[in-house]
């Protein structure tokens, strides 16, 4: 009997930080999304005041932000300057290939990001940031806006889960 006891706890124990594991990294994505959206304020204000080349933007974008979002940031900049006729697209794609650890929203947003920089003058790239930025905003807005009953559901369903698989086994 102690043995299936024993079990019973770790699986338990194992749903719990099933639905914890869950609940981080939705909020890790939340954070993300927010930090990008900073990024890209950042880069609209240079953009638009000092008109810095491409390259050296990406490299002052990385340095105004931390972690994944920083490293993209710095390799777009690092692969810009190796390319003799950089192709902002084709710089982010492979950033973005190399990068395995950014969530599918983040992604794309990079990804329309790359579409954006360097194919028009000022002008253009500034209302491209704009429409990125926005993308961005709503997709944070939306995980902000159910965060904490999404947050409660993934705790409850590793805990109801346990629970079940437990009850199953015994």
């Amino acid at each position: 009997m102690s043995i299936k006891l024993i079990g019973a706890v770790f699986i338990v124990a194992g749903c719990i930080l099933s639905g914890s594991a869950f609940s981080f990294t939705y909020k890790k994505e939340e954070k993300l999304l927010y930090d990008l959206a900073h990024a890209l304020d950042y880069m609209s204000c240079d953009l638009e005041y000092r008109m810095s080349p491409l390259s050296d933007l990406c490299k002052k974008t990385s340095q105004q932000c931390d972690g994944v979002i920083c490293d993209v940031f710095a390799n777009l900049s690092a692969e810009l300057e190796q390319q003799i006729a950089p192709d902002a697209k084709r710089c982010m794609d492979a950033v973005l290939d190399k990068t395995h650890n950014i969530p599918s929203s983040c992604k794309t947003i990079l990804q329309e990001l790359g579409v954006s920089l360097g194919q028009f003058g000022i002008d253009g790239q500034l209302r491209g940031l704009e429409n990125v930025r926005n993308i961005c905003n709503m997709k944070a807005l939306s995980f902000t806006q159910n965060k904490d009953s999404k947050i409660r559901t993934y705790q409850t369903l590793g805990i109801c889960g346990g629970a079940a698989i437990t009850i199953l086994l015994i």
